[in-house]
């Protein structure tokens, strides 16, 4: 029996998109760790999903290897709502191990 793989929309709040604007975190980099990253804890009922990318370049006049986006959410009516975003930047052994 093969499991089908339902795709749920993707609603990004405005605090969040502000949040992540500010944090040097894109729309495609939030909606990539909704469907890649790994679950993280998280409060107040919401989910948290956490992902490390390769960044390796500079940001606010130090250089960085990685960037660690965390997006926390919200299931409401089949509709994923981003609540608010943040961005960690350092280096990370384990890439897909980091939360806060």
């Amino acid at each position: 029996m093969q499991l089908k793989t339902v795709m749920l929309k993707i609603q990004i709040d405005i605090h969040a998109s502000e949040r992540a604007a500010e944090r040097g975190v894109s729309i495609e980099e939030i909606e990539d760790v909704i469907h890649t990253g790994h679950p993280v804890p998280a409060k107040q009922g919401r989910s948290a999903k956490s992902k490390v990318f390769d960044f390796n370049r500079e940001r606010n006049g130090k250089f960085y290897k990685h960037k660690c986006v965390e997006v926390y959410y919200l299931i409401e009516n089949n509709i994923i709502i981003t609540v608010t975003v943040y961005a960690f930047y350092g280096t990370w052994e384990h890439q897909n191990e980091h939360s806060i």
